[in-house]
């Protein structure tokens, strides 16, 4: 029973519902938050694999994450979610905190981070017509046409960098485009009941009867080397792309809406562009400014336009 009413009453993101502007400024504020996290990820990842094998970071990774968030859990007392939750939660867990981490992480073994970002410019389009199919969501032909667009632009520019070739890596990096994308369509729905952080949260410790076995055996057979690179990669992927970035994301689309905010993640690929040339010494074309511009006028018109 406690379960029960706790899980019903009424969360600060129902009081700070889509009808109030105020809390839709907030959440695009959180949302973009998110997106900014995410946008560190893969060049993370790639600092990651400097240490650990793919499987070692992937596992370790959401160890750790689960741990804050168990942590979290319990110092709060936050009951266990309602049997009705779980299986969304087990949709989450399967595809944002496993499958896209796993599934790109094989595919950075031998694509470069700009490649990988193709994933990342398709991922609000299939996120939203996936919202479309599983809850009912029926945004504007406008909104399609300027999400249309700005994925459009984004794989231009992303397989451009790459020189236009594809790589052995396609099929994990259009395996985790979807998985990712059902993750955050069931995640976006349950942040509608339940706080952003709880969702996440409960996501990852319901994944520890994989990750921790995983984890034994993808120790024993990959070599470890703690390097400051490998050991700050696995920190930003645990903590802030994991962990912190998915709180932020999840109460983002609560508040405007699945399709709208994964409209934002169209700046997703540019920013993990920026980063990768900061970070890893990649080099970019003159084309950058020019897609970036075209996102963001896409991104505008997404968020204008009414549902």
């Amino acid at each position: 029973m406690r379960a029960k009413s706790s899980a019903t009453r009424p969360t600060a993101i129902a009081v700070d519902g889509p009808d109030s502007s105020g809390a839709r400024s907030l959440g695009t504020l959180q949302a973009a938050l998110g997106v900014v996290a995410f946008s560190l990820t893969f060049p993370a990842t790639a600092w990651g694999l400097e240490g650990f094998g793919p499987w070692s970071l992937i596992a370790v990774r959401s160890i750790l994450a689960a741990v804050i968030a168990g942590g979290c859990l319990l110092a709060l007392r936050v009951p266990v979610p309602e049997r009705r939750h779980r299986f969304g939660l087990a949709v989450v867990g399967a595809g944002v905190v496993l499958g896209f981490p796993l599934l790109t992480t094989l595919a950075l073994q031998t694509s470069t981070t700009a490649h990988a970002a193709v994933v990342v410019g398709l991922l609000p389009l299939t996120t939203a017509l996936l919202s479309a199919l599983r809850i009912g969501t029926r945004p504007s032909r406008t909104f399609w046409a300027a999400a249309l667009a700005g994925a459009a632009a984004v794989i231009a520019f992303t397989v451009q960098q790459s020189g236009g070739a594809l790589t052995s890596a396609d099929a994990y990096l259009f395996g985790a485009l979807l998985v990712c994308a059902a993750g955050y369509t069931e995640g976006g729905r349950l942040a509608r009941v339940m706080p952003g952080w709880q969702v996440i949260g409960w996501a990852l410790v319901l994944c520890l009867p994989v990750t921790v076995p995983m984890a034994a055996v993808a120790l024993s057979f990959e070599p470890v080397r703690l390097t400051a690179h490998g050991v700050a990669g696995l920190l930003w992927v645990a903590v802030g792309s994991q962990f912190l970035g998915l709180v932020v994301w999840y109460r983002g689309m609560a508040a405007i809406g699945i399709p709208k905010a994964s409209q934002l993640q169209l700046a997703q690929p540019l920013l993990t562009l920026v980063w990768s040339v900061l970070l890893l010494g990649e080099h970019l074309t003159v084309a950058a400014p020019l897609t970036a511009a075209a996102v963001l006028v896409c991104i505008a018109v997404t968020q204008r336009a009414r549902g």
